[in-house]
């Protein structure tokens, strides 16, 4: 357990997904061993230090398998350093302001005060009109959100790495 970071994702269309993936890269690339996988796919979290675990997120919430996730393996993560992201806000400006200062799912927050998270970020994420249903489309309109990839990968290598110098810092 010495190295190994856990990097768990729920991605509705891929795009967080791809965040998680720079992530684990970014970790390896500073000497961690780093395993990415997809939020339902983790069964035991005994192999982890760390773990960093981001979500998607939809009107206001993040996908099941991550709040799952996290509801259920909360007394594991408690016991490991952890860190949270959310991917969703499009458009221009900082992630949190275009979410009016949202951070983090409100129904989810009880949980995450158990676990303590060494921090909590949100990125821009990457809307693709094409892989949209008709119903998410007419959301999209109607809330004005527009639509294409704002996904901040400076930003993200940047989360990255303070993540590696924490776990560094510690061997």
């Amino acid at each position: 357990m010495d190295r190994q970071v856990l990097v768990a994702h729920a991605s509705k269309y891929g795009a967080t997904a791809e965040i998680a993936e720079r992530i684990g890269e970014l970790l390896r690339g500073e000497g961690l061993e780093a395993r990415v996988l997809s939020a339902e796919r983790v069964r035991d979290l005994t192999p982890y230090r760390a773990v960093v675990l981001g979500s998607a997120v939809y009107m206001g919430g993040w996908q099941k398998k991550a709040a799952r996730f996290l509801k259920s393996k909360w007394k594991a993560l408690a016991e490991r350093q952890v860190w949270l992201f959310s991917s969703g806000p499009t458009g221009q400006g900082d992630a949190a302001g275009l979410l009016h200062g949202w951070r983090f799912p409100k129904a989810l927050q009880p949980v995450a005060d158990r676990i303590r998270p060494r921090d909590v970020a949100v990125f821009h994420g990457f809307v693709n009109p094409e892989k949209l249903s008709p119903i998410e489309k007419g959301i999209l309109e109607r809330v004005g959100a527009p639509s294409g990839d704002f996904r901040d990968w400076q930003a993200i290598a940047a989360w990255a790495a303070t993540i590696a110098e924490a776990l560094k810092a510690q061997n």
